[in-house]
């Protein structure tokens, strides 16, 4: 079975929510620059604990801590929004809040990947990536 997937961000997302949805605290996953600016924004915003870079076999992995042991998942939903047939552009004054400002969206544009909230503040629009409650 092949580890490449034609969608890598859905496969990120859905190991995610296939790991909170069985109790798991931690996932690993093929390393790519995208996947761990993602990573990194949900650790910013307090929804995942913390997130490695290991070398194993001579191919980069992705270790993501969702939670301690001893606490529950912090993420209770968490969707693509874009697709591959189908991409989502917005300006910024479209930029959607989600659950009245309790969770948060992720957008790709020309400054990096950043929060919906942090893309309002200056003025610019991107690529809906995810939305994370």
């Amino acid at each position: 079975m092949s580890t490449t997937s034609t969608d890598p961000i859905a496969d990120m997302l859905t190991r995610i929510r296939n790991a909170i949805s069985v109790n798991h605290h931690q996932v690993s996953l093929p390393h790519s620059k995208l996947k761990e600016a993602i990573a990194q924004l949900l650790v910013k915003n307090n929804y995942i604990d913390k997130v490695t870079t290991i070398t194993k076999d001579g191919h980069k992995q992705l270790v993501i801590d969702i939670n301690s042991e001893s606490s529950n998942a912090r993420i209770s939903e968490i969707s693509k929004l874009s697709k591959p047939g189908r991409r989502l552009y917005v300006s910024a004054r479209e930029i959607p809040t989600v659950r009245q400002g309790k969770g948060i969206v992720i957008i790709s544009t020309s400054s990096g990947i950043i929060s919906g909230q942090e893309a309002k503040k200056r003025h610019i629009g991107g690529e809906l990536i995810c939305q994370v409650i």
